[in-house]
């Protein structure tokens, strides 16, 4: 049994308790207020039992019919809880008028009727105390309930004792007095209850908490704008559901990390919430011609290695090349070729001309392994020989040589004055690569990575 059962059943049992020793002092004293006060009781030992059952049912997990779980059910006793607080004051208020407009009333005031108020001010004291306490821990709206019940008997049991004082000192109707407060104090506690649980029934957002989420979405650099923020309770939890936007130049693994990373701060804040979030691309301002065209190219599942762009008579030219399946036939690759080509005119404009070139990519190769130190130095010996022929390129360094089942593959890296321009450098790269496969036969690509000279 969970904390949550346990101080709903001792609610029970406390309800119970009192509502029989309350119904005995009035039925023997003849006082309104004290029968008021023990149908206040009666109503809360029903409320103490609806509490129970939905506390039971609200702690089951979510299934197929339920996905949110059940934690509504405690809305709905609570509901019914307050629709009974308001029969039992209209019943309380008929009472009071009826003997208020009586020409003679018999209310005997004892001390043990007194004796009986004081007993239910110290229980529903301790007993608000703790179903506070657990309501608080676990966010139970029908604990909650409960405990706004035994806050309301005890204020309402103090409005007894002046109307019993009242009594003793000679005004018989005092104690109708006493049962009108009684009621008041009934009918605030039904009104605030009733209205937190409407707010929940109608899924209204909890103050603050969509302005604190959208602040943190807000605070990522990577998202663009936060498009919709809902947010609904049921019992403990909160559901949140979030749309954001984001750049489409994003790749899906780096749109991935923004999600988590967005979902863990959610969980820093709001450790009860359970946030669903959806990301939606967007074209940024500042996008060139080469990012929506590598996009585009990028949608059709190919990948570009270079893209040109110029104006010609005013208006944007665009060559780049398309790396496909080397396996793949020509015509097929010529058709996804058009495809791609209408495609940026779409993105770009039909004003736009589109060259492509397509290029075969390499194919995965699986495993590879690292040549013998014997052949990597004969390869090494081959590399440095052969960058002797090409005055811009300096030492040699970082030699790597794997092989795998559709040949060699070969890295290093090398140097190049810091002052040369980045096509310079490329034609340079270009040169020695082209000269390494042409004296190297065995290798199937060469990569050179450059780096300033120092």
């Amino acid at each position: 049994m969970t904390d949550k059962q346990k101080v709903a059943l001792s609610s029970v049992v406390a309800s119970g308790f009192m509502t029989a020793t309350k119904l005995a002092a009035g039925l023997l004293s003849g006082s309104l207020a004290i029968l008021a006060e023990a149908a206040h009781s009666l109503l809360d030992l029903g409320a103490a039992l609806l509490t129970y059952v939905a506390v039971r049912v609200g702690d089951r997990p979510p299934d197929q019919e339920h996905p949110y779980g059940h934690a509504k059910v405690e809305s709905v006793s609570a509901l019914a809880e307050t629709a009974l607080l308001f029969l039992t004051s209209a019943w309380i208020v008929y009472e009071a008028v009826e003997r208020l407009l009586a020409e003679q009333v018999v209310v005997e005031s004892t001390w043990w009727g007194a004796g009986v108020m004081v007993l239910a001010i110290v229980i529903d004291f301790f007993r608000a105390r703790a179903l506070a306490a657990v309501a608080r821990a676990t966010k139970s709206q029908a604990l909650e309930a409960d405990a706004l019940h035994f806050s309301s008997d005890m204020l309402s049991s103090l409005v007894v004792l002046a109307g019993l004082g009242l009594v003793h000192i000679g005004w018989t109707q005092g104690d109708a007095a006493a049962a009108l407060g009684v009621a008041g104090f009934v009918c605030i506690a039904g009104w605030r209850l009733g209205k937190r649980t409407i707010d929940v029934l109608i899924d209204t957002a909890p103050e603050g908490i969509a302005d604190r989420i959208r602040g943190l979405a807000e605070a990522m650099p990577a998202i663009v704008s936060v498009d919709r923020v809902r947010v609904r309770s049921a019992g403990p939890n909160l559901f949140v559901d979030l749309e954001v936007a984001v750049s489409r130049g994003h790749a899906l693994e780096r749109v991935n990390d923004i999600k988590r990373a967005l979902l863990a701060g959610i969980a820093t804040a709001l450790p009860e919430a359970e946030a669903a979030i959806s990301i939606r691309p967007v074209a940024l301002a500042d996008e060139g011609i080469i990012d929506r065209v590598r996009l585009t190219a990028a949608r059709h599942g190919v990948a570009v290695s270079r893209v040109a762009v110029q104006l010609v008579d005013g208006h944007p030219a665009v060559s780049l090349t398309l790396e496909m399946a080397a396996q793949q036939t020509l015509g097929a690759a010529h058709a996804a070729a058009s495809a791609i080509e209408d495609a940026i005119r779409d993105e770009i404009g039909s004003g736009i001309e589109v060259e492509t070139h397509i290029e075969p990519a390499l194919a995965e190769d699986g495993d590879a392994g690292d040549v013998p130190p014997t052949e990597l130095a004969a390869l090494a010996e081959s590399v440095h020989a052969t960058a002797r022929n090409h005055p811009a390129i300096h030492d040699i360094h970082r030699l790597r040589a794997r092989r795998s089942g559709t040949g060699l593959f070969i890295t290093l890296h090398c140097r190049l004055t810091p002052e040369a321009t980045l096509e310079t450098v490329h034609t340079a790269v270009d040169e020695f690569e082209r000269d390494l496969l042409q004296r190297l036969p065995q290798a199937r690509r060469v990569i050179v990575h450059a780096e300033p000279l120092r």
